[in-house]
């Protein structure tokens, strides 16, 4: 049995951050943050947003950060699960049980932020990303 057959299913191609940014409406206002593996104990890039686009509360995974870059999309909650891949198999594969345990680790506060972190203020979202545990 593969890994996406055990862990992890998407449901559609993942689209880059430039093309799921081009998607947004003028009105949409997100925040975003990328987390390096200093601060998420996970090798490569997870980035954190607010509410954005029409899905529901998830994180992308880059190997390396940029909007170019391919990526996986995990949704947030106590069951994470891979939603949206355009990394190889063999990538994806290796870095989404990471990914995941991390997301479940911290869902909570993933959600909180998801839908009320536009209100924060800044010293409010630095004590949230500070406030996140590694896996």
């Amino acid at each position: 049995m593969g890994f996406n057959e055990n862990s992890a299913a998407w449901t559609d191609r993942e689209p880059t951050l430039d093309e799921e940014i081009g998607l947004l409406h003028d009105e949409d206002v997100f925040e975003m943050a990328n987390l390096g593996e200093d601060q998420t104990g996970v090798p490569g890039t997870i980035m954190i947003s607010t509410a954005m686009g029409r899905h529901g509360p998830r994180v992308k995974y880059f190997l390396k950060p940029g909007r170019h870059q391919p990526s996986f999309s995990v949704a947030v909650s106590s069951e994470p699960r891979v939603v949206a891949n355009s990394l190889p198999e063999r990538d994806m594969a290796r870095t989404a049980p990471m990914v995941m345990a991390w997301v479940a680790e911290n869902h909570a506060a993933l959600s909180r932020f998801w839908w009320d972190g536009p209100d924060w203020m800044e010293a409010e979202v630095r004590a949230f990303v500070d406030a996140l545990k590694k896996v």
